[in-house]
């Protein structure tokens, strides 16, 4: 039930929805009425601020947990990959279709070649709320891409149950009590999403080393257009920020992490 209000209600926290909602009142306020210009002053406010890209980035930077030299990562016994960065819907299902999060992906596999990790394991089935009948889990989808790049298979384990953050963390407890080996764990997900992650692996028992990836902020950099001209790109960027942020706080409220 969690899992569906989670979703709804990160609905009502997009910008997008907001301007649509602020435009629509708008159109149906009165004319001559002074709610007409307020709803569309609102709508450039949102705009402005939500596709700002010097405010958007540094706000990014703020929340992001920072890269980590690969230097500095520890031998570890396991990378934990977490999914959500495929398009599970695309057909046809004869191959994966990766999405802006690849990096998750390719930055584990790094680990794994570094020799920093021994294993990967590879968290999560489906985000979606109706996923498409037949569509194999992420995560046993995922364990083909490592096996095409090369990683033997006794070299990867599957978690493919799990629906969100909170259940990667449970269902991974739940996988490694078959493997009492593994000990020591680095966590790979977006550098948004690794505050969340980390705090929902600890709350279980899961003490992880932070490997972010997936960066959306970039090196801040003067530019006029970035502080002047709104973008759809950094209003999508500013709606990911925002839904990890409601995310975050949601989790800490249900006591998730």
């Amino acid at each position: 039930m969690f899992f569906i209000l989670s979703k709804l209600s990160l609905l009502a926290f997009s910008p997008g929805a907001w301007l649509m909602g602020l435009l629509a009142a708008a159109l149906l306020a009165r004319p001559a009425g002074r709610w007409r210009g307020r709803w569309l002053w609102a709508a450039a406010i949102v705009l402005f601020v939500g596709g700002n890209g010097a405010l958007v980035n540094a706000a990014l930077l703020a929340w992001e947990v920072p890269p980590v030299p690969l230097s500095t990562v520890a031998p570890a016994d396991a990378a934990v990959l977490l999914s959500g960065i495929s398009k599970g819907g695309k057909r046809p299902h004869d191959r994966v279709y990766l999405s802006e999060g690849a990096d998750r992906f390719t930055n584990a596999l790094w680990l794994y070649r570094a020799g920093k990790v021994r294993r990967i394991i590879i968290s999560g089935g489906s985000g979606a709320l109706f996923p498409e009948a037949g569509q194999a889990p992420e995560a046993v989808e995922l364990a083909t891409l490592l096996k095409l790049a090369g990683v033997p298979a006794q070299a990867i384990l599957v978690e493919a149950r799990s629906h969100n953050t909170r259940e990667n963390a449970l269902f991974t407890k739940a996988l490694l009590a078959q493997h009492p080996d593994i000990h020591s764990l680095v966590l790979v997900t977006s550098a948004f999403h690794e505050r969340r992650a980390q705090a929902c692996f600890a709350k279980v028992g899961l003490p992880v080393v932070p490997f972010p990836a997936d960066f959306r902020s970039s090196q801040p950099q003067f530019s006029p257009s970035s502080w002047l001209i709104p973008s759809t790109e950094d209003l999508s960027r500013f709606s990911v920020l925002l839904h990890e942020v409601v995310g975050y706080v949601l989790y800490r409220v249900a006591g998730y992490c």
